[in-house]
């Protein structure tokens, strides 16, 4: 389920490349499924890392998102998945801040 949300929420930093390749350190916030999900976006080397949390249940996520696979974690839970299994969301997910 929590890797679902992952390759959708991929899907936001997939749309709007302009926002995941600078070095934005200033809290976005998202809703989807109706948890609402904050996270901060940052570029490291050749990788973008994006740190956030869900704010419902207070669990973090920490990916790591290469030219290939998407490594990181969900909570305590690992994550591993290609980046080509992102897909687009069937409905769009809202933006409730961003600066």
């Amino acid at each position: 389920m929590k890797t679902a949300f992952l390759i959708s929420a991929l899907t936001l930093f997939a749309a709007a490349p302009a926002v995941a390749q600078t070095d934005d350190t200033a809290a976005r916030r998202f809703e989807h499924g109706g948890n609402i999900y904050s996270y901060t976006v940052t570029q490291t080397g050749d990788h973008r890392v994006i740190d956030g949390i869900d704010e419902r249940t207070r669990k973090p996520f920490r990916l790591r998102v290469g030219e290939r696979r998407v490594r990181g974690t969900v909570g305590t839970q690992e994550v591993d998945f290609a980046l080509r299994d992102v897909k687009p969301l069937t409905t769009p997910a809202t933006i409730l801040a961003a600066r």
